[in-house]
């Protein structure tokens, strides 16, 4: 695969527009309810219309894409299951039966897989099935790169194709979810390169290991930071990325700026999701009005990453499976946040004059 132009991707990422904002919130506060009552609703609304630019914007088809891809790490015995079970979780995604099916159905959402990086091939057909894979797993962290920069960046390509296409499919909502066994390790090395938090704040449990594993797994994430310093001191978003990251954290990267750049709603699922959109907002800082964050994990990293970028998530519901599972919980709470913009009436409509006796 030729990978895109990631520069000429990013030049066309323009930020909202304060004016489509304004409007947003003028039309917010003649709605029958006292100003500001409904809370965040009204935030997400404002933004909708600036992301949209429609008077009343509507929302049409929603999809998760579950990025999927395998990691070299996992050999250093951080996981609590084998890496095997990343194959075996996409077949069952395939299926309709795993914890994302069952969300996505109940928020009106197709579920999609992405394999940009399972180690060996999925047998199984499925339209539902997005064959990208850039290679087979990437390499172990703590001995060296994850992947080359080209690799890298094939791997993002993949997530903004993928964006491309939910664009022509008329898809209004994208939801960036994840598979990859051992992708918290990843995902951690980078929120302490990033944001210069040490491993022992950020690395957690993950698919629930004992205490004897997250302690091998804090020094593996030390090891991986030290062994790819160069890369890191560098402070190229891609080149960190390649150096410590994975190639489904990759593909989400690419799914927030082609996401971005056809103003589409993204929904940023959990911890790895995360990763990826921080990768994201580092290359385009832009690309951060277009990302609605799910929800805060279970996973104690996952606050001081929202405390360091200074954001809410929309939900905390402690959760750390991933899939994609909050962002479809999430779908539920947009899309209101839509329909109150919407179908609310207004004081002038119901003949209510704000402020006076009556």
């Amino acid at each position: 695969m030729r990978y895109i132009d990631l520069e000429s991707e990013l030049s066309k990422i323009k930020g909202i527009s304060s004016e489509w904002i304004d409007k947003a919130k003028r039309r917010l506060d003649s709605l029958v309810k006292p100003k500001g009552s409904l809370g965040r609703l009204e935030e997400f609304a404002a933004r909708i219309v600036a992301i949209k630019e429609q008077e009343k914007p509507s929302i049409g088809k929603k999809a998760v894409f579950v990025f999927a891809g395998d990691h070299g790490v996992v050999e250093e015995g951080i996981s609590a299951y084998p890496q095997d079970v990343t194959k075996a979780m996409v077949e069952n995604f395939l299926n309709g039966v795993a914890g994302i099916n069952v969300l996505a159905k109940a928020a009106g959402a197709d579920v999609y897989v992405v394999d940009v990086g399972v180690n060996g091939n999925i047998e199984k057909e499925s339209p539902y099935l997005i064959k990208k894979k850039v290679r087979n797993g990437t390499g172990n962290i703590a001995c060296g790169p994850a992947m080359s920069v080209e690799e890298a960046k094939e791997a993002i390509s993949v997530g903004i194709e993928v964006a491309d296409m939910a664009k022509q499919k008329g898809i209004d909502i994208v939801a960036a979810g994840d598979m990859g066994i051992g992708n918290t390790t990843p995902s951690s090395a980078i929120f302490c390169a990033v944001l210069g938090i040490e491993p022992e704040e950020m690395v957690d449990k993950g698919t629930g290991i004992d205490e004897a594993k997250l302690k091998k797994k804090i020094e593996v994430v030390k090891r991986a930071l030290k062994v790819n310093r160069d890369f890191i001191k560098r402070a190229d978003p891609v080149e960190i990325l390649s150096a410590i990251g994975g190639l489904e954290i990759a593909g989400i990267c690419g799914l927030c700026i082609g996401g971005a750049k056809n103003r589409l709603l993204v929904l940023v699922d959990g911890f790895i999701s995360c990763a990826g959109a921080l990768i994201a907002m580092k290359l385009k800082p832009e690309i951060r009005d277009y990302l609605f964050f799910s929800h805060c994990s279970a996973e104690r990293g996952h606050r001081l990453f929202f405390e360091k970028i200074k954001e809410k998530p929309i939900l905390d519901l402690e959760m750390r499976l991933g899939e994609g599972t909050a962002a479809a919980i999430a779908m539920h709470i947009i899309e209101c946040a839509t329909k109150i913009y919407n179908e609310m009436a207004t004081f002038e409509e119901v003949g209510i004059i704000p402020g006076h006796d009556r």
